[in-house]
């Protein structure tokens, strides 16, 4: 059994996937729960592997429409690549946003790749940089589906008003993004006490992370503190793609295979 170091966890979606691939997960040190990455030092040569998801308010297209986007904890990626060298696992696993720096830590090479929710069977359209880092440089090969939704939701949002239709942006010709259109109080919605029920929001979330309807039930958060630790997690079935790759590169091969 693998042992793997999962930094970042919050609620643990993305340990709940490895966990089901037999990984034994232990969780490292997260703001949710008090916690503070930057004062955690792990053993060296204990763990096979580390996972996680810095904080990515500061590389989201959200930057360009709240410019205090990211700024109470800044970026976090150095601290994932920190913890890396200190702990020198065989491989790790860091997932972030298109924009988020590529991890670089020395005597790793980095196989990187874009991963959409709704393309392992998710069913949202949250896209997610997907990292893997060896010694040896394997790639990571995350099996898509042939047939998806053709239908599918926006990303499930850990914050803002959970508008069904989220705003447009358009490139501003400068290397960034501008709004193309603001949508008012008379557009659908589904927002955190405003539009619809805080309840029912929680439940849609839910849904759309790939999680059951009483997941987080005896949690002791308000229905809106619940919806924004599920949304900032990793849907489960981005996850369990991620995590059956990650078990599949890092097997012995089997039968003679090469």
């Amino acid at each position: 059994m693998s042992l793997v170091l999962s930094l970042f966890p919050g609620i643990g979606l993305l340990d709940m996937a490895f966990e089901e691939e037999g990984f034994c997960v232990v969780r490292g040190p997260d703001l949710l729960w008090g916690g503070d990455v930057r004062r955690f030092h792990p053993p060296v040569g204990n763990f096979d592997g580390i996972i996680g998801g810095p904080p990515c308010q500061a590389f989201s297209v959200m930057r360009y429409i709240n410019p205090l986007a990211g700024q109470k904890h800044g970026n976090l990626i150095p601290e994932f690549e920190r913890v890396v060298r200190e702990a020198e696992p065989r491989w790790f696993v860091m997932e972030n946003v298109r924009d988020a720096p590529i991890p670089v830590v020395a005597g790793y090479a980095v196989h990187e790749q874009m991963l959409k929710d709704v393309w392992v069977g998710g069913e949202t359209m949250r896209m997610r940089r997907i990292s893997f880092g060896t010694r040896v440089g394997t790639k990571l090969h995350i099996e898509t589906l042939a047939l998806h939704n053709t239908q599918p939701d926006v990303s499930a949002l850990a914050g803002g008003g959970g508008r069904t239709v989220p705003v447009a942006l358009i490139r501003d010709g400068q290397g960034g993004h501008k709004v193309k259109k603001r949508y008012g109080n008379s557009g659908e919605r589904t927002a955190l006490g405003r539009g619809g029920s805080v309840e029912l929001r929680i439940k849609e979330v839910l849904r759309q992370q790939g999680l059951p309807a009483n997941f987080l039930e005896d949690a002791p958060f308000t229905a809106s503190a619940k919806a924004k630790a599920v949304g900032n997690g990793v849907p489960l079935p981005m996850g369990r793609a991620v995590a059956k790759a990650v078990r599949d590169a890092i097997s012995p091969p089997q039968n003679g295979q090469s």
